[in-house]
């Protein structure tokens, strides 16, 4: 769960034009995610953010620029939104501003924590003092952020907070003969050495971390392609990406591992599908 609950024109990075501001924060983004990547993909494409920020520009600029990254992003204006949001879907992480229009961030953290949620959260605020650093930390906050702020500093904190909640993945996963090497980005059959495409491997992976379920089209567009505001559908790009992952997969062996699900999807197991 990830809520960016918060003022980010603030920080140095807002010293400048605001235009500047989110010119700047959307190449940071891109740099910082490309950084991750080549570090063992820190994050994924499924991680899913909330943007609590009542400055609309700031909203957009970052809801942009993290989607453009692969998060899956939910906004809101007010704390009140922000909380109904938060009880209707499943995030990844929470950056909880204190002050909010509605409902006070230290008030939706309390109620988060009464209810046994155990989301990371980083708080965001103006309040420098002790006390209100004891308070929000005593709260229910995993880690305090005081404004201003540099952007550099959200961004680490936010994927230091994702590392210590994330469960351990196994480096390797193993389907059948199939053996797929996530942090080396390889792929390998029966011992033998299988030529992706980096975006057939993320196809690969998404499967291979969901062996025997059923994928849907829509699950890979959003997901492996990132797209979530795409006017006609991915379908035929997915199924001709699938038809070549499948290609080279299968082709010479006796147990296909590559099903397609008729009008459902796709999964991956040693199983033949009905």
């Amino acid at each position: 769960m990830i809520f960016l609950f918060g003022r980010i024109s603030a920080g140095p990075l807002a010293a400048s034009s605001s235009a500047g501001f989110y010119a700047e924060a959307r190449l940071f983004l891109r740099k910082v995610s490309n950084l991750s990547n080549q570090r063992g993909r820190i994050y994924t494409r499924s991680v899913r953010l909330i943007i609590i920020e009542d400055n609309e520009k700031t909203t957009r600029a970052l809801k942009s620029g993290l989607e453009n990254e692969g998060f899956s992003v939910e906004t809101a204006r007010t704390g009140e939104e922000g909380f109904f949001l938060l009880n209707s879907g499943n995030f990844d992480l929470v950056v909880l501003d204190w002050m909010l229009p509605g409902r006070s961030g230290v008030e939706i953290l309390k109620t988060l924590r009464a209810r046994g949620a155990r989301v990371p959260v980083l708080l965001l605020t103006a309040r420098d003092a002790v006390g209100d650093r004891v308070l929000g930390l005593e709260s229910g906050a995993d880690d305090y952020l005081v404004k201003p702020f540099a952007f550099a500093e959200l961004i680490a904190r936010i994927r230091t907070l994702l590392r210590r909640a994330a469960p351990a993945e196994p480096l390797k996963r193993t389907i059948g003969d199939l053996v797929v090497n996530l942090e080396a980005r390889k792929a390998s059959r029966a011992g033998k050495s299988v030529e992706l495409t980096p975006r057939e491997f993320d196809l690969l992976a998404y499967l291979a971390r969901q062996p025997g379920q059923v994928v849907t089209r829509e699950m890979l567009a959003k997901d492996v392609w990132a797209e979530t505001s795409r006017v006609t559908p991915l379908d035929n790009v997915i199924d001709v990406h699938v038809a070549h992952l499948r290609k080279k997969l299968d082709d010479g062996h006796a147990i296909k591992l590559l099903h397609t699900v008729r009008g459902v999807g796709f999964v991956l197991s040693e199983e033949t599908q009905p």
